[in-house]
């Protein structure tokens, strides 16, 4: 019976043992996070797809274990595989609080994804009209053109469905310098991408 008690001990010190910050973050386990980085563990461990543990944390909008590796020096710029970064994907995918978390620690304004876009581009496309504001009070550039020709005023246009939502995202980003009359590779500006949809209420906003 000793001997069972004891190989249970010892296989669970092992198993406490191979625990890393990948884990803690994985399993949504921010207390063990924030032991293993007081313990000095390093915060920016990668997974098989070359995710940092923030990343992993942005993924799960885990703003808990997003806020202890930051604390904790995580790297907000670091790049996965498909050049995805926390900065990039937080704004991509509107996660709000983890971004302000992401814009107090530095993050770099001009990094562009695999489409060659900023997190400005896919934040107006997907209809995250706070994350577009927040990034553009930050001072992503709101011309910039992506790979595709397109930039987020473009964007919200073409692959947004006209309504309020992305009436507001157009106005957000005309008050922040966004140029309406920057053409795609085709040589179609946005406000005739809108008349052609139907999209009167745009089409209003990119014409005044």
């Amino acid at each position: 019976m000793r001997y069972i008690l004891a190989m249970l001990l010892l296989l669970g010190s092992i198993t406490m043992a191979k625990a890393d910050v990948l884990d803690a973050v994985t399993q949504r386990d921010s207390r063990a996070l924030a032991s293993l980085l007081q313990a000095g563990e390093a915060p920016d461990q990668r997974n098989a797809e070359g995710q940092t543990a923030l990343l992993v944390a942005v993924w799960n909008n885990d703003i808990a274990s997003a806020r202890l590796l930051l604390e904790a020096g995580a790297d907000v710029n670091a790049k996965d595989r498909i050049s995805d970064s926390p900065f990039l994907l937080a704004g991509a995918r509107g996660r709000l609080e983890i971004l302000r978390l992401i814009l107090d620690h530095g993050p770099d304004l001009k990094s562009l994804n695999r489409f060659g876009g900023t997190a400005l581009i896919p934040a107006a496309e997907r209809g995250h009209l706070e994350t577009v504001e927040a990034l553009l009070k930050a001072g992503v550039d709101p011309n910039h053109v992506n790979n595709l020709g397109w930039t987020a005023l473009m964007e919200a246009v073409i692959l947004g469905d006209g309504t309020e939502t992305y009436q507001r995202i157009v106005t957000a980003l005309l008050d922040g310098g966004a140029d309406p009359a920057i053409p795609d590779g085709n040589g179609v500006t946005a406000p005739e991408h809108a008349t052609e949809r139907g999209y009167s209420a745009i089409a209003a906003l990119l014409a005044r």
